[in-house]
């Protein structure tokens, strides 16, 4: 019985850390700045890379990596971003790769218009 419940105790915790990694934790704001869920500013974050928005008229950042999903917010033009990671979604002026942005929500904005800052590309989600 022991060895049972050892067993479900190893299986549940297994599952929980898969679920935690596979899904975007909720971003948390403190007095300093945007910060993800663990505490740590974002900005600091050795995983997240800066970018500048490039889109004169500001970029509109969505809940999917797709031109047809919800606009959640917006950034101006010049605007600094925080870049979790990147993937391939829709074409836009012929980029199909979109960034996950971190800055106090989780929202996709097209790569076509954000600039990495340094030369650092962001990684693969």
């Amino acid at each position: 019985m022991l060895k049972l419940k050892r067993t479900f105790l190893y299986v549940a915790a297994g599952a929980l850390t898969a679920t935690l990694a596979a899904t975007p934790a909720l971003a948390e704001t403190d007095s300093s700045g945007s910060s993800d869920a663990t505490g740590t500013s974002t900005a600091q974050h050795p995983r997240h890379t800066e970018g500048r928005v490039t889109a004169k008229s500001g970029l509109r950042l969505r809940d999917k990596p797709t031109r047809s999903s919800r606009i959640i917010r917006t950034e101006p033009y010049g605007a600094t971003v925080h870049i979790f990671c990147k993937t391939v979604g829709d074409h836009v002026d012929g980029n199909d790769h979109w960034y996950l942005l971190t800055d106090g929500t989780w929202a996709w904005g097209s790569a076509q218009y954000i600039v990495p800052k340094g030369g650092h590309t962001p990684r693969w989600c």
